[in-house]
């Protein structure tokens, strides 16, 4: 999908303003793009990098044709750098890179962009040296930091660019996004209950405890919806096995209670009285509420597996 397409459809109002400030030559010369991953940020950095250098350039909209957008589609456009982490973070020789670049004979009076990919990775030698680079700019440039964690970026290096903030995607439009991938129905639905990024959406469905972790609290859930004993029996005899840590142990609660909202709805939709899951849900919210106490796992769903069955 093109970029302007994507970012019409799920960032409308970032998209709208963006338009504005290139159609009257208004666009600050740092931005810090801020947002959950998958939200938009990096097509709207290229966005921008193609509407600057686009030669058919329309109704401040790039052709998305010319050699300028498929050189920076390809990440081939001289005057656009890219940086993302090298490992684990940002190193100061990459920065400094990205200052030779710009210094070439002959750049200084041409149009510039750099994007800075996860630049809360920065180090701190890497970190100070860009801020020197963005107090004293090299020519004509702008430089598009992008991250999903604004308080991991330096507050003078905040204080020079403009903080753009991208919302987390719509349930509805997360959905949409995920099943247009491939993505099942009802998997779909349960990544949405987990998460509003799209980026962890698609980490997780490609998880292989997620994929088995979901068949097995299903079978639970069965269990319980029964009132069938064997769901008590069922913690120790399969849950325990998949909740070594504490974040898988919230997952399986998460999942369960995404079965049971389901199913209250899928009543209230035809019109059931669904007192019983009101209060089946209000067990497994206690019981979230007590792991996250240190309560152990075993103890926590052994105890909602007997106040739900009987």
């Amino acid at each position: 999908m093109e970029e302007g397409k994507f970012l019409a459809e799920y960032q409308p109002l970032v998209y709208s303003q963006m338009k504005k400030n290139v159609e009257h030559e208004r666009l600050a010369h740092a931005y810090l793009f801020e947002g959950d991953n998958g939200t938009g940020k990096h097509e709207m950095s290229t966005w921008l990098a193609k509407t600057i250098f686009c030669e058919n350039r329309q109704a401040n909209e790039p052709c998305y044709q010319c050699i300028n957008c498929l050189r920076i589609e390809m990440n081939e456009h001289p005057n656009v750098q890219t940086i993302s982490p090298d490992g684990q973070s940002i190193k100061v020789d990459q920065i400094r890179q990205l200052q030779a670049e710009f210094s070439k004979s002959g750049f200084e009076r041409r149009h510039q962009v750099f994007i800075i990919q996860q630049a809360e990775k920065m180090n701190p030698s890497a970190a100070n040296s860009l801020l020197k680079f963005l107090e004293e700019p090299p020519g004509s440039f702008l430089a598009i930091l992008e991250t999903d964690s604004v308080g991991r970026i330096l507050p003078t290096i905040q204080s020079r660019c403009q903080i753009v903030h991208f919302t987390p995607l719509p349930k509805g439009k997360l959905r949409e996004k995920l099943q247009n991938d491939g993505i099942g129905q009802q998997t779909t639905e349960l990544l949405a209950s987990l998460t509003n990024s799209y980026d962890k959406a698609v980490e997780i469905s490609q998880d292989e405890w997620f994929n088995g972790a979901k068949d097995i609290v299903s079978t639970w859930f069965d269990y319980l919806r029964k009132k069938d004993p064997q769901g008590f029996i069922f913690v120790q005899k399969k849950l325990l096995a998949i909740a070594k840590e504490k974040g898988q142990q919230r997952q399986l609660f998460a999942i369960l209670l995404f079965y049971f909202q389901r199913e209250r709805n899928q009543f209230l939709t035809q019109g059931l009285h669904a007192e019983g899951l009101n209060r089946e849900l209000e067990l497994i919210l206690q019981a979230q509420q007590k792991l996250e106490a240190n309560v152990s796992f075993q103890g926590v769903a052994e105890q909602l597996a007997l106040r739900i069955i009987t």
